[in-house]
């Protein structure tokens, strides 16, 4: 089973490249999950809303009016887009949120990647995956197209995780093959904004060693390939999803930076 993680910056998919890739997944007998973002989509109506966008070491500050119509737009707005573009293509999809069942129940995150202490508000670090949906989909010949939303652990309140991280968690509780982050990037840099430090290969206890030294919306993706690996997913590969070649060439065994046990 492959775990794509579809980027807001990298929903940039006119001529259908995405699905195209995905369909040839398909084609080879893999199960598919899709874990989408909306970053782009998000800002922009929160702008319409007159919230401003904060950000503390990649992660965006969520209050709970902000949260409203974070979950407005990752649910009811992104999520059926993309089920939508994979219908069209010929691929059976269906869009859920996390908060459904619920399938991600979370806790409140309450420290940055590299350790330090945050109050980001109703934002959440997954605790746990019901996989039950998930699988009742595949199994009916559904990709499940799944918005990184979830329900705090005691109180049932909604918070909003990273969806690099949503997707990373999703990819351990399902045993995948192999986790693909599209993002904006070609992969990990040692030293951001250095292209020639692009990382293409590396063992994720070297990554582990490192992962304070990476900033901004880098980190959670650190992180995310981190802990898919540490919950049991046998690679992880982060692309530049807004290459239209990168996701095809990712299902092939290339590009990006490839993130290894």
């Amino acid at each position: 089973m492959i775990v794509v993680k579809f980027g807001g910056h990298a929903m940039k998919d006119e001529n259908g490249e995405f699905a195209n890739a995905i369909s040839a997944a398909l084609a080879t007998g893999e199960s598919v999950v899709v874990v989408h973002g909306g970053g782009p989509q998000i800002d922009a109506a929160l702008n319409l809303a007159g919230i401003d966008s904060k950000f503390i070491g990649g992660f965006r500050f969520t209050t709970n009016e902000s949260f409203k119509i974070v979950e407005q737009v990752l649910a009811n707005e992104v999520g059926p887009k993309v089920a939508k573009v994979l219908t069209v293509a010929g691929i059976s999809s269906r869009a859920i949120s996390g908060r459904t069942l619920p399938t991600l129940v979370a806790k409140k995150k309450v420290s940055l990647v590299d350790g330090t202490p945050v109050d980001l508000g109703q934002v959440g670090d997954v605790v746990r995956v019901d996989t039950t949906q998930i699988v009742e989909l595949i199994d009916a010949g559904f990709v499940p197209v799944i918005s990184p939303l979830a329900n705090e652990e005691s109180t049932g309140e909604g918070l909003n995780v990273n969806a690099d991280l949503a997707a990373a968690a999703i990819a351990g509780a399902v045993d995948a093959s192999s986790l693909i982050i599209m993002t904006d990037v070609a992969g990990i840099y040692r030293s951001w904004p250095d292209k020639a430090s692009l990382i293409t290969s590396i063992y994720s206890s070297e990554l582990e060693s490192l992962k304070s030294t990476f900033a901004q919306g880098m980190a959670p993706k650190v992180q995310a390939a981190l802990d898919a690996i540490a919950a049991g997913a046998k690679a992880v590969r982060i692309i530049d999803g807004t290459d239209p070649s990168s996701f095809a060439n990712a299902l092939l065994g290339t590009g990006g930076t490839l993130v290894i046990a």
